[in-house]
């Protein structure tokens, strides 16, 4: 086994592995699950050596140090999804957002971004030296494939994913073992508000049907209300807790699926650690690459696909804003597009965008005449056919403007419609 001497001479402590970053460099940090806690915090140790290092990510979990306020111009975030960890860094200039389509990423490192280093977590080698990406395969293969130098976390509490999520010691530059375990995501109950959703779009997931589901507490309602379905598949970004009791249950089978029949496809994994533990080396599941789970075309060959995406407000003529508060970022593009356009391409495929229609605590509307200002219209009125809110579902794909404000209407929360009809008039919609 020539690739295990290899390995073994490549293992470093986290502070010799990050050593090789230089200043001006171009990172990538695997994020998600996958986020390298242990070499962050080593590159953050190095702040006072280094000077402008740019670092490229997906959602960061966790506390992340390379924000923090003294860290600028040590390190600039590059973010391709904001969250949490990164979201004032962002906001107060001290970290760039990029609008972008999740599956335009992993091309982004191929042809027009040369990244200097991947810093990723991965999974030990298995016994033919290929070690897993687990929980996140998204953009991290692309930047692991295309980066100069590759330093990975090896992480013993890391599953073994399966699909296209290998990577051979060969590849990697320098090796730091860990043994860590990974942040989790526990399923919660849905509100009452939720459910009511869910209930509405349960109508249009007919036995067989694959799912899209994004991450939150609509999608978390949808799965607990799926128990008199039969063979429902999955194709989605990302995989929950919910997923994994809907296949205990016997609910999703996979078995009808016109694509990868009998897999579960994604892209990354975010759960419990039971969610974690069934993965592992589960040949059921198959995590691939971003731009091929998100790519539309890929999609839209999942008959009778049910894409279901979440926003931050919908104007009357059906625009969706969905990774801003008017000029505050808040998230990104992530996979919403990528799935409103697939499923709407596909045999019988529903495009679903669903919120709830109010916001701080019924003080807001979330159907709303104009954008605020400074929000940024994600998913344009072209592509969205289906709204969803606690009070119904809106259909507007192929409807005038005085079609699409009647219908959201109908759906927004009866406190905010008079204003909604007013404001409709006002645009000489009716």
């Amino acid at each position: 086994m020539k690739w295990m001497e290899d390995y073994k001479s490549k293992r470093v402590s986290a502070d010799e592995a990050v050593a090789v970053v230089k200043s001006g460099d171009n990172i990538f940090s695997s994020g998600n699950a996958a986020t390298p806690y242990v070499l962050l915090q080593a590159l953050a140790k190095r702040k006072e050596q280094l000077k402008g290092v740019e670092v490229f990510h997906l959602l960061l979990m966790g506390d992340d140090p390379l924000s923090r306020p003294e860290m600028h111009g040590h390190f600039r975030h590059k973010s391709l999804f904001v969250g949490p960890a990164d979201r004032e860094a962002v906001n107060d200039g001290r970290a760039d957002y990029f609008p972008i389509f999740l599956y335009e990423i992993p091309r982004l490192f191929r042809e027009q971004v040369q990244l200097d280093a991947a810093v990723i977590q991965t999974s030990p080698p298995d016994d033919h030296g290929f070690v897993s990406l687990g929980v996140e395969t998204a953009a991290t293969k692309a930047a692991a494939e295309t980066a100069k130098i590759v330093i990975a976390q090896v992480n013993e509490k890391m599953p073994r994913a399966l699909g296209d999520c290998f990577l051979h010691v060969s590849r990697i530059s320098k090796i730091v073992e860990v043994s860590q375990d990974l942040p989790t995501l526990n399923p919660r109950q849905g509100s009452t508000v939720e459910n009511r959703i869910a209930e509405h779009i349960m109508t249009f997931i007919e036995d067989g049907a694959t799912l899209q589901l994004g991450i939150g507490g609509i999608p978390d309602a949808v799965l607990s209300l799926l128990k008199d379905r039969k063979d429902l598949g999955i194709h989605t970004e990302m995989v929950s807790d919910g997923v994994m009791e809907a296949i205990e249950a016997g609910v999703v089978t996979n078995v009808r699926k016109t694509l990868h029949p009998g897999k579960v496809i994604a892209t990354f994994i975010l759960g419990s650690r039971k969610l974690y533990d069934y993965i592992h080396n589960n040949p059921l599941f198959e995590l691939h690459q971003v731009d091929y789970t998100n790519d539309p075309f890929v999609v839209a060959q999942n008959d009778n696909i049910v894409a279901i995406n979440s926003a931050v407000e919908v104007d009357l003529t059906g625009q969706v804003c969905s990774d801003s508060i008017g000029y505050t970022i808040y998230s990104g593009f992530g996979g919403q597009v990528d799935f409103i356009r697939g499923a709407a391409r596909a045999k019988r495929g529903k495009p679903i965008i669903a919120l709830s229609s109010t916001a701080k605590n019924g003080q807001l509307s979330r159907i709303v005449p104009h954008l605020k200002e400074g929000a940024g219209v994600v998913t344009s009125r072209g592509d969205v056919h289906y709204v969803a809110t606690e009070y119904g579902v809106a259909y507007l794909h192929g409807k005038s403007l005085r079609e699409r404000a009647e219908a959201l209407i109908q759906i927004a929360h009866p406190d905010f419609r008079r204003d909604l009809e007013d404001s409709a008039r006002e645009r000489k919609y009716w």
